[in-house]
């Protein structure tokens, strides 16, 4: 076949044709005749082409318009030819382990060597270690739909969220199962709300969970008695009748499923030699203190007009000048309002005199934090670690409230302290140790709080045309001798997360005490490959400075935001043949050097184009330490402090950071009493509007 490299289609060319008869030239040079451009004529070698007749000519057209079609398609597949060849193939890991499952799980959960998976009326309970099922509780009327677990000290708090949206807590402790409460289970069907969304403090000391039903949406925050259930499960009441004792046993002995004799979870400081055999059992005979309301949380009302006829009376009945001026404690009159109203309407009179669609309820992304940023006034706190305050930010909202956990029942649910923002807040998130705050505007700005110290790191705006789709804090690292290490004492003022934009390019934002944040683009969105485009990004706490990147086409890649570099990818059998886009199940382990990820592949003995009921769902395990690039890397991964002052690179740096912090402790210290000083002139300022207010009323 001829080849066509370096070609085009076919252009019209011209020649000279000379009107006179051609003769030889003389050998000699001077006798030559000089050239008459009169006696030459152009002539186009296509125009015989041209002067055919129909339907020839036509012909003619249609075949060099799909000669040139066709070549441009043939230019295009050799261009992504060649960078296909230029693409650097990552190595591809297989999983180390597979726990079978008889059906799609609902929710994954890792906590201390335990995997909790949601399942039919239940959830099943699988070791780690040798990737056997410990235990399966299947006394739900629906099937669960997701599931959290949170370590409790040795302890582990299980809460699974059913169909209904019904959320319970369960007690693991030992080889023992406890049901605490299901927190919003009725008897009557109709007054039954539904969990939407639920968060647990670092610590296990609190828990908030969203609700809605009836038309109204709300939130709830309760406070998880931890001691008190090591106490009662560790030394239970003894004082109880043996015949009901017996007759309790009797009707909790027949467990769904018989429990496997395996080996038992490990604590954080426990080896597995140390593993014994273990059953875990359901206990029904005691009954753990259930957890204790805090608060309940409605959305903020929107603007209406004021009661009030002065300012002065405004000022005299008004408790507290937290909030004045952020958009939640604006006074205006019915009449302002009423005008308001009117303009608005008049200005877009044709945009508004279509149908309108009814609003849907509003959502709360909520977090908590520990002994940082404590809304002033507020001199009690809690313990070190614990938390003590509850941020939440509504649907379409520009502020960020703040609520005090150390609250009774008698306490007013007024928000202690509101963060407005200049538009709409559309994401939020919180460090692991809650130290540090992200807010991501609606219109592509970044917001980052330092929570440990108490200001603002900078605001950052994304590059235009991006948006801020989910923001994934990253523990500080280092780059030492080529490898990303964490340091081995406490970091201070040291901020770095990906954010994963609207149209799916990644950026790393870092930020310090010393300097304003900086945004890196990590990954762009690939023209060529849309189905590489990413959807879900996730830190791997064991490993510095590794993200792990999932794909619409269901790749996943390890990414060193160092380098920007895909350093390997894994394969799982997933099947393809599922609804798009991927929404990936897995769970990673905040402790050690592994995740689990879900899929869905077809028998052995059935082809992809089976029905799905020949499909079988498994959980695939990868362990970084199994797998020879990342062997080195998910061990020494932390540097000490020592060694990091000895360091030529690191050496000029730390003075710097200890200076800076010095400089801003006593900043700090100067700005708490500026605001205990701020609260006198208002009180004074309030006192004085009261006198003024009686004696106009005397008038």
């Amino acid at each position: 076949m001829p080849s066509f490299k370096g070609s085009r289609a076919r252009k019209p060319r011209l020649s000279v044709i000379s009107k006179g008869p051609l003769e030889i030239p003389s050998p000699t040079e001077a006798d030559w005749p000089k050239d008459d451009e009169k006696g030459f004529a152009f002539r186009d070698l296509g125009q015989d082409l041209d002067d055919l007749p129909q339907p020839y000519r036509m012909i003619n057209k249609l075949v060099n318009h799909l000669f040139d079609c066709a070549w441009e398609v043939i230019e295009e597949r050799e261009a992504l030819r060649e960078i296909e060849k230029s693409r650097i193939v990552p190595t591809i890991y297989p999983p180390v382990a597979e726990i079978q499952l008889n059906k799609m799980p609902g929710g994954m959960a890792v906590s201390q060597e335990y995997l909790f998976i949601g399942g039919v009326k239940g959830f099943s309970i699988y070791n780690l270690h040798s990737s056997k099922r410990m235990y399966v509780w299947e006394k739900f009327k629906v099937d669960v739909s997701s599931i959290w677990a949170t370590d409790l000290g040795n302890e582990v708090l299980i809460i699974p969220v059913d169909e209904l949206g019904i959320v319970r807590l369960f007690y693991l402790y030992k080889d023992s199962l406890f049901l605490i409460k299901a927190i919003n289970e009725t008897d009557d069907t109709s007054k039954q709300s539904t969990c939407v969304k639920m968060e647990l403090s670092q610590s296990g000391d609190y828990a908030a969970f969203l609700f809605q039903g009836a038309g109204d949406v709300w939130l709830e925050v309760y406070k998880l008695p931890k001691e008190t259930w090591l106490k009662e499960v560790e030394h239970p009441p003894s004082a109880v009748n043996p015949k009901k004792k017996t007759k309790q046993l009797q009707l909790s002995t027949p467990d769904p499923v018989v429990p496997e004799t395996v080996e038992p979870s490990l604590g954080p400081n426990q080896s597995p030699n140390a593993i014994q055999d273990l059953n875990i059992c359901f206990k029904s005979d005691l009954k753990l203190s259930p957890p204790v309301f805090v608060m309940k949380i409605k959305p903020p009302k929107p603007i209406a007009g004021t009661t009030f006829k002065s300012p002065l009376e405004i000022i005299s009945k008004t408790e507290d000048y937290f909030g004045l001026g952020s958009g939640q404690n604006h006074f205006i009159k019915d009449v302002q309002w009423q005008q308001h109203r009117e303009i608005f309407y008049a200005s877009h009179k044709k945009y508004l005199e279509g149908e309108w669609e009814e609003e849907p309820l509003s959502k709360a992304t909520f977090h908590f934090f520990t002994n940082a940023i404590a809304p002033a006034p507020m001199e009690i706190k809690s313990s070190s670690g614990a938390a003590c305050i509850l941020g939440i930010h509504w649907t379409g909202s520009h502020n960020f409230f703040l609520y005090s956990l150390n609250k009774i029942l008698k306490d007013k649910t007024d928000c202690d302290n509101v963060w407005p923002c200049a538009a709409p807040i559309t994401v939020s998130q919180t460090s692991s140790s809650s130290s540090y705050l992200a807010l991501a505007c609606e219109d592509g700005v970044l917001l980052l709080w330092d929570l440990a110290q108490g200001f603002l790191f900078g605001v950052l705006a994304l590059p235009e045309g991006c948006f801020c789709e989910s923001i994934h804090f990253l523990r500080f690292f280092l780059v030492h001798e080529g490898r990303n290490i964490y340091p081995e004492g406490p970091v201070k003022s040291e901020m770095m997360c990906v954010v994963l934009c609207t149209n799916a390019s990644l950026h790393l934002v870092t930020a310090s005490g010393t300097k304003g944040p900086t945004s890196k683009v990590l990954l762009e969105r690939s023209v060529t490959h849309p189905e590489e485009d990413i959807c879900t990004v996730a830190p791997i706490p064991a490993l510095p400075g590794m993200v792990l990147i999932f794909s619409k086409n269901r790749s996943i890649s390890l990414l060193d935001v160092a380098k920007a570099q895909i350093i390997c990818a894994f394969a799982a059998p997933l099947h393809r043949q599922q609804e798009a886009p991927w929404k990936p199940l897995f769970v990673i382990s905040p402790h050690h050097p592994y995740f689990l990820l879900h899929g869905a592949c077809p028998d052995g003995n059935t082809t992809p184009t089976d029905d799905a009921k020949d499909i079988t769902d498994s959980v695939f395990c990868f362990k970084f330490e199994d797998y020879p690039l990342l062997k080195d890397i998910s061990k020494n991964c932390t540097i000490s402090q020592k060694d990091l002052e000895e360091d030529q690179a690191f050496s000029q740096v730390l003075p710097l950071e200890k200076r800076c912090e010095q400089f801003l402790q006593k900043s700090f210290q100067k700005l708490s009493k500026t605001q205990a000083r701020g609260y006198e002139p208002w009180m004074r300022l309030r006192r004085y509007s009261i006198i003024l207010h009686k004696e106009n009323l005397k008038k």
